[in-house]
């Protein structure tokens, strides 16, 4: 198995770590867990990591869904939220950042594990196809 690496974005230190523990049982590498915006950001650069777990709120001055759009525009990094606020406001402004997944805590690890996995691979389809169109 190649290597995956998951950014977590979580303002909370001990529900990051519990993230972290969760995607490392499955195999994934998480290289570093942002509790900002603007941490995250600098994190996606440095790391390129295959994917980014996103909160909906964080600390600092940006909230996760316009840490995402950032991310998706500069990096193209696929995201998925993780987050406890599913309300119609929150929901509409997400589909705005096209997350490859939204779910809600407290979640199930095999979801957490499926959403993952099929957002890496919705993500290679996508650029294999961008490829051939060239």
């Amino acid at each position: 198995m190649e290597e995956v690496k998951i950014l977590v974005v979580e303002d909370e230190n001990i529900i990051g770590l519990n993230i972290k523990k969760k995607l490392k049982s499955f195999g994934y590498t998480v290289p570093a867990i942002a509790a900002t915006g603007k941490e995250a950001i600098k994190m996606a650069e440095i790391t390129f990591p295959d994917l980014v777990l996103m909160d909906v709120r964080l600390k600092g001055d940006m909230d996760g869904v316009e840490t995402a759009e950032e991310i998706r525009k500069n990096f193209d990094i696929p995201i998925i939220y993780l987050t406890a606020y599913s309300d119609d406001e929150v929901l509409e402004k997400a589909k705005m950042t096209k997350p490859y997944g939204y779910i809600v805590k407290p979640f199930k690890a095999d979801d957490l594990r499926s959403n993952i996995e099929m957002a890496l691979y919705k993500h290679r389809m996508e650029k294999t196809e961008s490829k051939n169109l060239l």
